[in-house]
């Protein structure tokens, strides 16, 4: 991919709700997981996509707190092909510098998934090209919770003051805490809400909603949510007169 194009601007942080799977699926009259699978082509295109274009971080919406939900025979095949893809993708991640990171509860899942995590962690854990975020078991609420709780360990310890509690205190212990803040949030498949998504990390972050399916989200789909983001001006509480101010002296 060496016909990048150029943007006013590119966002450093892409976060993207991965919606559509089974509707794809559904359309061609195949089972669910079938969706699923394709979704993983959608997957390894951002990946290139976000790394050709110098995004520094991009986090995936796998696998959210609520879609234990779903049917049995579902989540089972849900975690078989996420157990497939560590082990068939993580020496490509790694051949191509890309560091990955799974976050979110990953308490729930099964010993021998818990190991591909901590291994495929380990193994690119050095890497410093675009990381690669998958949220497995996550959920926004739960973020701000287990900060909120560790936070209550250190005033119990002693290590900490309760007037001391602010908001930099406890987006230290979130989840991508040491990345930077997500700029662009991509929601596939037409619906318009984030769906417990990174609540916190998602104050400034601008939203972008599509109707195409996750499988069919491909480098042109992404390119236009680049251009959408890049037409943006993000003021941060300010006014346009200072923002434009600030560009001219930059």
């Amino acid at each position: 991919m060496t016909d990048l194009k150029p943007f006013a601007s590119l966002p450093k942080h892409v976060a993207i709700i991965m919606d559509g799977n089974n509707r794809w699926a559904k359309a061609r009259r195949l089972p669910s997981l079938a969706g699923h699978k394709a979704g993983v082509d959608a997957v390894r295109a951002m990946v290139d996509g976000c790394a050709r274009y110098g995004v520094a971080s991009l986090t995936l919406f796998a696998f959210s707190s609520e879609n234990w939900k779903r049917p049995p025979a579902e989540v089972t095949g849900l975690m078989e092909l996420f157990m497939l893809a560590l082990k068939r993708e993580v020496k490509k991640l790694h051949k191509n510098n890309i560091r990955l990171q799974v976050i979110g509860d990953k308490s729930r899942f099964s010993d021998k998934l818990q190991r591909k995590i901590a291994e495929a962690e380990a193994l690119t854990a050095d890497n410093t090209g675009l990381c690669l975020n998958i949220a497995a078991n996550y959920g926004g609420q739960w973020d701000i919770a287990q900060a909120s709780r560790l936070l209550a360990e250190q005033v119990r310890a002693g290590e900490l003051e309760p007037e001391q509690i602010n908001e930099d205190a406890l987006a230290k212990h979130l989840c991508l805490a040491e990345q930077p803040l997500p700029d662009l949030c991509i929601r596939t498949g037409g619906e318009r809400r984030i769906s417990n998504f990174l609540l916190w990390q998602f104050a400034y972050a601008e939203l972008y909603f599509t109707p195409t399916l996750w499988p069919d989200f491909d480098r042109k789909a992404l390119e236009a949510a680049f251009e959408d983001f890049s037409g943006r001006q993000r003021r941060f509480g300010k006014t346009s007169e200072q923002v434009e101010a600030e560009q001219k002296h930059a």
